[in-house]
């Protein structure tokens, strides 16, 4: 099968999201000028370099109460600064209810039941008991293509792992076991680990 996304596929439902798995899941916390915090998970979401440390995350659609994007892209243009949450396995029911489309200004932790903690290095709150957080101050917001389709670029400034997923000097994955996302309605969790060397190395 060929098509062009142009013309559309013919399938029951788009095949996009399939194609690009499994993929990591930014569970983004940010709070607008006024102190109201938000959480929603991203799907479009990676780490882009190492020196200094940088993610990024992509943002599509928009709430027709948060302008020509939704709530968190616009309250980091109001603050300029954003955390990522790790989501494993055991939270996501929490990570699901917080994809829910709410009023602006009404608080995702709330509304699942999430937890928080304050951040060091910036002004917004941290999933507690996350393995892992990253502060980040917004470098870039790049509009793409599309209607409301927004990429957001950060450095990281701060980072909190969980005590209990530091073995030996690693950072452990199969501590928690990670959440990722597939295409349609499908996730997967991360549980078999392997190693290969580089041939450089």
């Amino acid at each position: 099968m060929f098509y062009r996304p142009c013309d559309g596929h013919g399938l029951p439902h788009n095949p996009f999201n399939a194609i690009i798995t499994p993929r990591p899941i930014g569970w983004i916390s940010t709070r607008d000028a006024q102190g109201r915090d938000n959480l929603s998970p991203y799907s479009f979401f990676n780490g882009v370099a190492y020196t200094p440390p940088q993610v990024m995350f992509a943002s599509t659609g928009r709430k027709p109460d948060a302008g020509d994007t939704k709530d968190n892209v616009a309250n980091i243009r109001e603050t300029g600064v954003f955390c990522v949450n790790v989501v494993e396995y055991a939270a996501r029911e929490a990570m699901n209810v917080t994809s829910a489309s709410l009023p602006r200004g009404e608080d995702e932790f709330a509304s699942a039941g999430v937890e928080k903690a304050a951040c060091q290095q910036i002004d917004c709150a941290r999933v507690a008991g996350a393995p892992a957080s990253l502060e980040c101050r917004v470098t870039q917001i790049i509009k793409i293509e599309g209607d409301s389709n927004f990429v957001v670029f950060g450095e990281v400034v701060g980072v909190h792992l969980r005590d209990d997923c530091v073995v030996d000097g690693r950072f452990d994955v199969t501590r928690f076991t990670p959440l990722s996302r597939m295409g349609y309605r499908d996730y997967t969790a991360v549980r078999d680990v392997f190693e290969m060397v580089r041939p450089d190395d």
